[in-house]
């Protein structure tokens, strides 16, 4: 249920809503209908068309309302307790900045826990406005800056800056609120520098960069290369090379960021449209735009 109650909270605060939400939403509904006998009673058979709760208005006031409920459970467990916060950055498919929030304490039962309260949007990333974000939701949630204990952030300097990141207003606040480096990120940049003292490693994301850089140089070669990739999904099935199925062979790409995971979704899409790529790498090597990205696509190709 954590889990869920998560989930809740995230989609809570999410404006957009699509078909994957919807179908979320119906596998929960069936989720409650086989824990709740009066629920199954009339889910999705006996009910009226007005009244099976599935149009997705219907569906964002309840998610909503389960968030809220989420959120408040968590701060009347929270009581009068001291706290940590840990915060990250994170920016959505509309590439509309947010902050996630985290809560760090010790519960009723001695237990140290971890709740997620939800995703703050930001006008922007800069200091002052992640400290107006989290100072509104102090207020809205009733938090008090006075039992606060602990803040944990990554390494940006907007987050963890010695003059004015957003630890230092919140120390000018609060000196008990002592700032602990994200450890998570600390291995993340371990593993980094790790990696890139394998030369075979090292290579390979050098060599996947590149990839991206000259795939996502033009607006035409990511047409060409979706419109490569969505032949071959169709095709493959039949062939037996893909299997079909409710959110499998979904449109990829080759965006690439700093978020955290987005290296190993970079090369999971790399290998799934290799032979794609293969073909747009193919056509930059003979028609590129001038000589430099010919040279890059030619040798590219090659190591590819």
């Amino acid at each position: 249920m954590v889990g869920i109650q998560q989930g809740l909270a995230f989609r809570g605060h999410d404006e957009s809503y699509n078909s994957s939400n919807q179908e979320n939403f119906l596998e929960l509904l069936q989720f409650l209908a086989n824990h709740n006998e009066d629920y199954n009673a009339v889910a999705f058979k006996n009910a009226p068309n007005n009244l099976k709760l599935t149009s997705p208005e219907i569906q964002k006031d309840i998610v909503s309302a389960t968030s809220n409920e989420t959120v408040s459970a968590i701060i009347r467990d929270l009581g009068d307790s001291l706290f940590a916060i840990m915060i990250d950055e994170s920016c959505d498919i509309s590439r509309k900045e947010h902050m996630a929030i985290v809560l760090r304490y010790v519960n009723k039962n001695g237990l140290v826990v971890e709740r997620f309260l939800g995703v703050e949007h930001v006008t922007s990333t800069t200091t002052l406005s992640l400290k107006a974000t989290l100072d509104n939701f102090f207020s809205r949630h009733g938090l008090s800056f006075s039992r606060l204990r602990g803040q944990g952030y990554d390494g940006a300097s907007n987050m963890q800056g010695e003059f004015n990141g957003l630890k230092t207003l919140v120390l000018k606040e609060n000196r008990c609120a002592y700032y602990i480096h994200c450890f998570v990120h600390q291995l993340q940049l371990a593993l980094v520098a790790l990696a890139k003292n394998h030369d075979d490693v090292n290579d390979l994301f050098n060599i996947m960069a590149i990839v991206v850089n000259i795939v996502g140089a033009s607006s035409k070669r990511c047409d060409f290369l979706r419109d490569k990739q969505t032949c071959k999904v169709i095709e493959a099935p039949s062939n037996g090379e893909l299997s079909s199925g409710k959110c499998v062979n979904q449109e990829t790409n080759l965006q690439r960021d700093t978020h955290w995971g987005s290296h190993y979704g970079m090369l999971m899409n790399i290998i799934l449209m290799f032979s794609s790529i293969i073909d747009v790498l193919e056509i930059a090597a003979k028609d590129g735009s001038n000589s430099e990205q010919i040279f890059h696509a030619k040798n590219i190709f090659k190591l590819m």
